[in-house]
């Protein structure tokens, strides 16, 4: 039964109001709706896959569950790089998968599926749906038993699960794990699920249209007088989804030269984060 429960509102100082159309639903099966996570390990290999392309991306995840043949994320973008943040992520976990299990050819049935959030009130329904898929599929009998969804580490079963998720919404919003936990046992109602995506509360997101890389690096580039700017803005341009060839091209560089100082300039920031 679903039962009805006062969300804390999402402070407008900390969250502005166009900051829903950067959270967004992902989803992408094994093709053939094969599994794609065979064991521990790979389902371990995939959440430290997806911290580093976090950090790599400026991403973050506010939600995720892994089941056997397909993963969900909820995650929040700052730029127009979810496209390429998901096709990093789904590409280099492939490769392990492939490698690991001697098979080729493709892991991932196409394109990952992608909607924008529009509202607060399915950004919390969206979460409970989330997590919701481990007891749907019958794994658990209990909200945050399932170690490879994301209440399990709100509800602290194992804090260090996943780093790149303690920043997120129910971190924030929901303090003490006794909170969390009325949240998740608060149940959803499948009916307004479906009537929010019928009335395009959850709208389907297309790609948005690509801007002019040309354009983006001369403005990017017009104040880096030193090679140390230059590198710097290297790296943004990069992050911000610009591929390596198209800077190469731009700086009259060679592409391994940009990814060697992609490289360097991460392990900067590393440096001084630590």
């Amino acid at each position: 039964m679903h039962v009805t429960q006062h969300i804390p509102r999402i402070s407008s100082a900390a969250h502005p109001k166009n900051r829903y159309s950067r959270f967004s639903s992902c989803i992408n099966r094994g093709v053939e709706q094969r599994n794609v996570f065979l064991d521990a390990e790979d389902f371990d290999t995939f959440l430290s896959m997806l911290c580093e392309a976090c950090l790599e991306f400026g991403v973050k995840v506010h939600a995720y569950a892994l089941m056997s043949n397909h993963h969900h994320l909820l995650i929040e973008t700052s730029n127009e790089n979810l496209s390429m943040f998901m096709r990093r992520l789904n590409s280099i976990y492939a490769i392990y998968f492939n490698r690991k299990y001697t098979r080729s050819g493709h892991l991932w049935q196409g394109r990952f599926k992608s909607r924008y959030v529009a509202d607060e009130h399915y950004l919390y329904t969206l979460i409970r749906y989330i997590e919701y898929n481990p007891l749907k599929a019958g794994l658990i009998e209990k909200i945050g038993t399932y170690p490879y969804s994301s209440a399990y580490f709100f509800l602290d079963h194992h804090p260090n699960v996943i780093p790149c998720i303690g920043d997120s919404v129910m971190s924030n919003d929901f303090a003490t794990v006794e909170a969390r936990m009325a949240f998740f046992q608060s149940g959803i109602d499948e009916r307004i699920l479906d009537k929010m995506q019928k009335s395009s509360k959850l709208v389907v997101m297309n790609e948005k249209p690509k801007t002019d890389n040309l354009e983006q690096l001369k403005k990017l580039f017009k104040r880096s007088d030193t090679k140390p700017q230059r590198n710097v803005k290297i790296l943004e341009a990069y992050q911000a989804g610009i591929s390596q060839h198209k800077i190469a091209t731009f700086l009259q560089l060679s592409q391994p030269t940009v990814n060697a100082i992609i490289k360097r300039e991460k392990r900067k920031g590393d440096d001084t984060d630590n």
